[in-house]
């Protein structure tokens, strides 16, 4: 009998991933969709970047990596974080890993446990809740919508903790909803926070470089948390290096010597090219991360200002990151001939079909009267997009 684990059955597959599949299938058939799934830059990897990672080929970084990183890349990080956040780190807090997504999985796994609760923020991130799931954990989700600019208050925050609660898990700037923390709004989140000891915060930061509002701010600022906070962070997002698959977290000593445990069991340490990449990314010239995400505000206002005349959509403008999450409440229970869009999936889907754009429904994120939009992609690709999405939608009845 072919029959897998509990625990992998009771995992849902990256809604994200499996539209952009579809696209791709659509693609192969010859016809001209265009891709706004996947929380991905259009960009290149810079180049004194590109020419680290040669170097590092030709100077022979072909042997296993120590398990949390290179101490040049560790170090890096920690001047990263001194120089950018003004946060104080050593080498031996940093972990680095591949990719961002594994840096939050061995958080979770590391501090999570069967019966704990981890309050997730709604709209989130789609591989949180599987995560917790993993760690035999229970989630607790506290929905943000729109009307508040998808960003829970305090007085949402202390109403969810509960003596089972471990962990609270949030992302600024927000995918899936590019909603950032004020530090007005991160403080009375932390002073909430602080009443409540056994509860640790993991703060997911990899879009920190994709930001509208003139500087990041981390909850780690805070002195009353600062020694429960695990920032998560890599080169993906503001260094274009999504394929290159590394991430880090800066932690305190007992969790870094925990996550350092576990991927010792599982994975080991990341691509020493990679690292060697990733180090050159946070050591070098920084002038590539301030020309995208310039491009990205250019683009932001291009998508928001195109969304906003497409009838029934509820649109906010996002702070950060590359995506818009609107309302798209109006369009549900409408229908196309024989096809009833009783969902934001079924949205997305028709959208797919219809109009050759491929976007994410909602639900994946805990919010299911909404759509994802990525914008990372060019001026002419969005600006065509929203003529089809506007063009299809007028077809429903």
């Amino acid at each position: 009998m072919n029959q897998v684990s509990d625990r992998l059955a009771s995992l849902s597959p990256s809604e994200t991933l499996a539209m952009s599949q579809k696209s791709n299938e659509l693609k192969a058939q010859g016809i001209d969709v265009i891709n706004l799934s996947v929380g991905e830059p259009d960009f290149n990897t810079p180049d004194h970047i590109k020419e680290a990672a040669k170097k590092a080929i030709d100077d022979n970084f072909s042997f296993y990596s120590p398990v949390p990183g290179y101490m040049d890349l560790r170090k890096a990080i920690c001047g990263k974080l001194k120089n950018e956040n003004h946060l104080d780190f050593t080498p031996d807090q940093i972990v680095v890993s591949g990719g961002a997504k594994q840096s939050i999985c061995n958080a979770v796994l590391s501090l999570v446990g069967k019966g704990d609760e981890v309050i997730i923020p709604a709209p989130y991130w789609v591989s949180y809740v599987e995560m917790v799931k993993l760690a035999e954990g229970t989630n607790v989700i506290v929905s943000a919508g729109i009307e508040q600019d998808f960003k829970i208050t305090p007085e949402q925050l202390e109403a969810a903790i509960t003596p089972k609660t471990k962990l609270l898990i949030l992302c600024s700037p927000s995918n899936p909803t590019g909603s950032v923390y004020s530090q007005a709004e991160l403080k009375g989140l932390a002073d909430v926070l602080a009443k409540y000891p056994q509860v640790m915060i993991l703060s997911d930061e990899i879009y920190e470089h994709i930001n509208y509002v003139g500087g990041h701010q981390s909850i780690a600022q805070f002195e009353n948390i600062r020694d429960r906070v695990v920032i998560v962070n890599g080169v993906s997002k503001g260094y274009a290096m999504t394929g290159w698959r590394i991430g880090f977290i800066a932690a305190p000593l007992w969790v870094a010597k925990a996550c350092n445990k576990l991927q010792s069991q599982y994975t080991s340490g990341p691509c020493s090219i990679a690292q060697k990449a990733a180090t050159a990314a946070f050591t070098g010239d920084q002038t590539c991360v301030e020309e995208m995400r310039q491009a990205f505000e250019r683009r932001r206002k291009l998508v928001v200002d195109l969304a906003s005349q497409i009838p029934g959509f509820k649109v906010n403008n996002p702070q950060g990151a590359f995506y818009l999450f609107p309302e798209v409440s109006y369009y549900l229970g409408k229908s196309f001939g024989d096809k009833k869009i009783e969902s934001s999936a079924d949205l997305a889907m028709f959208l797919l079909e219809e109009g050759h754009v491929a976007t994410v429904g909602g639900a994946a994120f805990g919010a299911p009267n909404c759509l994802r939009f990525s914008y990372a992609t060019s001026d002419e690709n969005l600006i065509e997009a929203l003529r089809r999405i506007k063009e299809v939608l007028a077809k429903l009845k």
